[in-house]
């Protein structure tokens, strides 16, 4: 069975399109699922039947969250679909396989007021004195246009790191990004993240990239850059969101939760839904929809809030 998931995940990533981030999930836990098959001396995929398979989902359930329970059940009903195709096995065992519900959880999110303090902070806090004082300026610039493209394009962190120099287009003031499944999208974002660019392309990325032509090399196309000179790593953002958000005394939030906030205020100011789902490259409709609930919480927060009949 190490050849069937070779093979698949091969499919996955050359023909699927699927993201690196799916592709490891999802041969992680097909992994965990065939090597119990094994050790159950079952080495042949056309043994396994509906019931083990639900067998070890409700064993994993025990342990694991709803959001990865659901992954499990793709990447199962995934992997025995494309066995069934190719005709590795007969029947697929997991066509009446269903995921498991998942819990409606609004986004959090920042308020307009909140955004505007974060965007602010990043914008006009002093850098602290130091001996690397350049390169701290430099992470400074960075940072400050890394939060204001997050805020104003709603991308995730992944289409972020993944940018390079030729996909900002400073004239028209948008940005093109590879997102899920390797689908393309063109963003547009305003003055205050087109001013953020401005400086760290001017003045940033130059002290970061470095003069020699090592250094050059190593920054190569990226459009952000880590301390060391390389592409900015997922982990680092992630970090200098969590840390601006401390500093401007707003909610501790994640790099998605500009995402959740970005989508939420366009349709406070009016957006269409659609507009805002082809913003965020979702592929349905009911995923964007989400932020509408948010909306609607907002409005009954103020109304409660406001209305002396509430």
């Amino acid at each position: 069975m190490d050849q069937d998931l070779q093979d698949f995940t091969d499919y996955l990533s050359r023909v699927a399109g699927k993201s690196p981030n799916t592709v490891r999930s999802y041969r992680a836990d097909l992994s965990g699922f065939l090597h119990l098959m094994h050790l159950h001396g079952i080495d042949d995929p056309a043994q396994i039947d509906l019931a083990t398979i639900r067998s070890w989902l409700a064993h994993e359930a025990s342990t694991h969250a709803r959001s990865t329970m659901a992954r499990k059940t793709a990447a199962l009903r995934s992997f025995f679909g494309w066995l069934s195709r190719h005709g590795r096995i007969k029947t697929d065992p997991t066509l009446a396989l269903s995921s498991p519900k998942q819990s409606e959880h609004l986004p959090r999110i920042l308020t307009h007021d909140q955004a505007r303090t974060l965007m602010d902070t990043v914008d006009h806090d002093p850098v602290e004195p130091r001996e690397d004082e350049d390169v701290q300026a430099a992470l400074q610039v960075r940072d400050a246009a890394m939060l204001e493209l997050l805020y104003a394009t709603g991308m995730r962190v992944a289409e972020l790191c993944g940018l390079d120099l030729d996909d900002v287009n400073r004239r028209s003031r948008t940005v093109k990004v590879l997102g899920k499944g390797s689908k393309e999208r063109v963003l547009p974002y305003g003055l205050p993240a087109d001013r953020a660019l401005d400086r760290w392309l001017g003045e940033g990325r130059p002290v970061l990239a470095g003069s020699t032509a090592k250094s050059a090399r190593k920054a190569g196309q990226a459009l952000f850059l880590g301390q060391l000179g390389g592409r900015v790593g997922q982990r680092q953002v992630r970090k200098v969101v969590h840390q601006a958000a401390g500093q401007a005394g707003v909610p501790d939030i994640a790099p998605h939760a500009l995402r959740h906030s970005a989508a939420t205020h366009m349709l406070d100011g009016g957006a269409d839904l659609r507009e805002v789902q082809e913003m965020l490259g979702h592929s349905s409709l009911r995923t964007t929809q989400r932020y509408t609930h948010v909306s609607i919480e907002q409005l009954r927060a103020r109304y409660r809030q406001a209305f002396p009949r509430a």
